[in-house]
């Protein structure tokens, strides 16, 4: 028997409020036991018996940690993906919590357990009501969010869609400056590029007292950090966002010793992937001949990391509106670009990709540490409004006419 959408909205509403203290245990799990980035063995095993637990199919090993599990409705019909991450950050948790990490010097900063749980939790609530299923949802639990090259390209490269992709995919992030309930989107541009950026200045080190003899790496490495700036003030479009930061500078001599090279190491950001090219040759331009002005050589490498997120517009607009229609619209709020980068990006540029943010602040500022913080957690209330989310836009999807 198939549902309307309004039937859909309440069975989903009822699902994710009974099925909150058993995501709330997964959610707490997962915090207690982090692990980083591509590493994610443990925590791909408890999310794999969780799944054989609940009856839904799946395939591990994407990526070694990586699993797509499938929802199959009652018809093969449309297919879309919902997306989760699993990796944690290499910080020493100091919240006091029952649950707090038991792995010293790794955290779930970011909220990919909170990720993690409320995929599951969407997939236990769309495998309950599979059989009004108008098509196909994926599970996609991801390794590697965090670091470069991301998980994302390597799961698809592993092969993750190769019997086809879906028509749409979805993956929602904890926002601690929003309230648990709330949900926030915007359409096209939402976060940036992100490269990495390592010079190595090779100068000729030697006695601090007497610099004509040498050809000094760190005097020509300070005057590449302020040239350097001209990237960002002078090159770049005057409409297109764009952040260069050196965060990392090594100059191992001494009071009175001047070494032989300098290590420089920044993040390269913009929205304009042509302008992230040409960027880099600038980059790449100012490095060598601020060297080549101070008699030293400069060596330059940019890794080249995830590209500009890309919010697809009908079908984000298109989710923002379900998502009134499931929260109400003053539950739901627009978001501005921001400068940090998602690997989520990779999924947008091979399919219509919806890439949302899920409020997790609780009453009387109550979890509100920024994510990457020592101190990050969330209001768990926001459990019950991330699952039902994603398994209200992935039905909404596919009711789609």
């Amino acid at each position: 028997m198939s549902l309307n959408a309004s039937q859909w909205r309440e069975k989903i509403q009822s699902a994710a409020g009974n099925i909150f203290p058993s995501i709330q245990k997964v959610r707490r799990h997962l915090h207690q036991h982090p692990e980083l980035s591509f590493n994610e063995f443990k925590t791909s095993e408890y999310l794999q018996n969780l799944l054989k637990d609940a009856g839904i199919p799946f395939v591990a090993g994407l990526v070694k940690t990586g699993i797509r599990a499938e929802i199959k409705g009652a018809s093969d019909g449309r297919q879309v993906a919902l997306r989760g991450d699993m990796d944690a950050l290499p910080i020493q948790e100091t919240n006091k919590t029952a649950y707090k990490s038991i792995n010293d010097g790794v955290m779930h900063a970011c909220g990919h357990d909170v990720h993690s749980a409320c995929l599951l939790g969407a997939g236990m609530i769309l495998h309950s009501l599979a059989e009004h299923l108008p098509g196909t949802v994926v599970l996609v639990f991801q390794p590697g969010e965090e670091q470069h090259p991301g998980g994302a390209r390597l799961m698809l490269e592993d092969g993750v869609f190769q019997d086809r992709h879906p028509l749409s995919i979805f993956a929602q992030h904890v926002f601690p400056t929003l309230p648990a309930g709330m949900v926030g989107f915007r359409e096209g541009r939402y976060m940036a590029s992100s490269d990495e950026i390592f010079i190595k200045v090779r100068g000729k080190g030697g006695h601090a007292a007497m610099p004509h003899q040498l050809v000094d790496p760190v005097h020509t490495a300070a005057q590449m950090l302020v040239a350097m700036q001209a990237v960002s003030s002078r090159f770049a479009p005057p409409l297109v966002p764009t952040v260069l930061s050196f965060g990392k500078v090594i100059a191992n001599g001494a009071t009175n010793v001047i070494p032989d090279e300098v290590l420089l190491e920044g993040t390269f950001r913009t929205m304009d992937e042509q302008w992230r090219n040409k960027a880099h040759e600038q980059i790449l331009r100012i490095a060598t001949e601020t060297a080549h002005a101070y008699g030293a050589k400069a060596d330059v490498e940019i890794s080249r990391g995830y590209p500009v997120l890309y919010n697809h517009e009908a079908l984000t607009r298109r989710s923002r509106h379900a998502a009134e229609e499931y929260l109400g619209k003053e539950q739901v709020v627009n978001l501005d670009m921001r400068m940090t980068a998602e690997d989520f990006a990779w999924f947008a540029q091979e399919m219509p990709a919806c890439f949302y943010r899920l409020g997790t602040a609780g009453q009387n500022g109550a979890y509100t540490s920024g994510v990457h913080t020592s101190t990050f957690d969330i209001d768990e209330q926001a459990l019950i409004t991330g699952m039902g989310m994603m398994a209200w836009l992935a039905v909404n999807e596919l009711l789609q006419p």
